[in-house]
């Protein structure tokens, strides 16, 4: 499956054309037009905006602007909810993301060269690290720091060294870093990563409105102490199968804080484990070998569990849901090697998990709605370039559908 260009992009056709195509539909009640701009994906709802200048003014407006965005928020679990966002290892001149958007099924391509190329020298080796509002993160590996695109302002600019100095690709760790939009919506945002310096846990973060870095030294917390806030951050600060070192900061603790939490049983054979880690949550996968004689020794996956912490900070991991066997059969493809993603986004909490057979990727798109203790599969097809892929990086927003990139632009770069 191809994917689709983003929209907002020049298209042959003219305004004219598209106008007379729509002249049935520019009748209709902008109530009902409402209701059918809604459920476009946001590619297709900004192609629209720029082929048919009637409905423009509509799609630009603040009242349809606030309903698609309330309507976005309030698709819970279903995929509307969320993105997929992969980045393809490229020179920068052909930086691109691939978006996928479950309600339609399939992958757009967010072209980000043009935007990035002032920021990054010809031939920097760039890693996606994370995505939130208009804001997506990149690791450049030859200058060994930070660059983040804004994507609704068309412009990119670099991040100063964060106080561990210059670090290259592999030093960030997916696990403990976390992108927020501050205040949601806004292009304006907060990184934060969790890090052991000479064994301690520390706490760094970035806020885009100063341009300034700042470092806490995490306190350790020996079991259950205060009420963790809802607007509290947990993050993986290292980790090694089921042991991991948590750092919590937020509402509920005047410090950052660290704790080592533990599973409820042990857990034997942890080689056929895998554990992933992310926003206050750990996924178990439970994995099995089988002989196949095509492809030799391989595994599939047994078992999936969810475990979170109860209130209070400091706590071991509690079980909180298992997947239905159902849903794993419907996944169940033999892989060599697997990794990873676990995000909690608006009350959802999503896990993709990336596996490799001789070459070929394969994605799982799992969701959970604590609310409603339902489990999602969605599936996810491949849009043409998985075979071989060299993947650098990947991540989900659930912001991504409210962005509302300006008329094209010159790109802009500023440090």
């Amino acid at each position: 499956m191809s994917d689709h260009n983003l929209a907002g992009e020049h298209h042959p056709s003219p305004a004219s054309t598209a106008t007379t195509a729509l002249g049935t539909l520019l009748l209709l009640p902008s109530e009902l037009l409402h209701e059918i701009l809604i459920r476009l994906a946001l590619p297709e709802l900004l192609r629209v905006r720029s082929v048919a200048r009637p409905l423009s003014h509509l799609i630009s407006s603040a009242d349809f602007r606030r309903f698609y965005h309330l309507s976005s928020a309030s698709s819970g679990p279903a995929p509307a909810a969320a993105w997929l966002l992969i980045f393809k290892k490229l020179p920068p001149r052909g930086a691109a993301l691939r978006g996928f958007h479950g309600p339609s099924g399939r992958w757009f391509r967010i072209p980000v060269a043009d935007i990035i190329s002032p920021a990054v020298p010809p031939g920097e080796d760039l890693y996606f690290l994370a995505a939130s509002g208009s804001s997506f993160l990149f690791a450049a590996n030859g200058r060994r720091e930070l660059v983040v695109v804004d994507l609704s302002a068309q412009s990119a600019r670099r991040l100063p060294p964060s106080p561990l100095g210059p670090r290259g690709t592999s030093s960030w760790r997916r696990f403990g870093l976390k992108l927020v939009a501050d205040p949601p919506g806004s292009n304006r945002f907060r990184f934060m990563f969790a890090e052991l310096v000479n064994n301690t846990p520390f706490l760094f973060e970035y806020q885009s409105d100063t341009d300034t870095w700042q470092s806490s030294e995490a306190a350790l917390v020996a079991g259950p102490s205060a009420p963790a806030g809802p607007d509290g951050t947990y993050l993986c600060a290292a980790h090694a199968g089921p042991d991991c070192v948590m750092v919590y900061s937020g509402p509920g603790a005047d410090r950052p804080v660290f704790f080592r939490p533990r599973f409820p049983h042990n857990l034997p054979n942890a080689g056929d484990r895998l554990h992933v880690y992310g926003d206050g949550s750990a996924v178990v996968v439970r994995s099995t070998a089988v002989e196949e004689p095509s492809r030799g020794r391989t595994k599939v996956v047994a078992g999936v569990e969810l475990y979170g912490f109860g209130p209070e900070v400091g706590g071991d991991w509690q079980l909180v849901s298992t997947v239905p066997g159902e849903l794993v059969e419907g996944f169940r493809k033999p892989y060599a090697v697997m990794t990873g993603l676990l995000a909690e986004r608006e009350g959802v909490i999503r896990l993709i998990l990336i596996s490799n057979c001789r070459g070929a990727w394969d994605l799982v798109w799992l969701s959970y709605d604590p609310a409603g203790a339902e489990w999602r599969w969605v599936p996810v097809p491949d849009w043409g370039g998985a075979k071989g892929l060299n993947m650098a990086g990947i991540a989900v927003s659930s912001t991504f559908s409210r962005l509302w990139p300006p008329a094209p632009s010159s790109p802009a770069i500023c440090r």
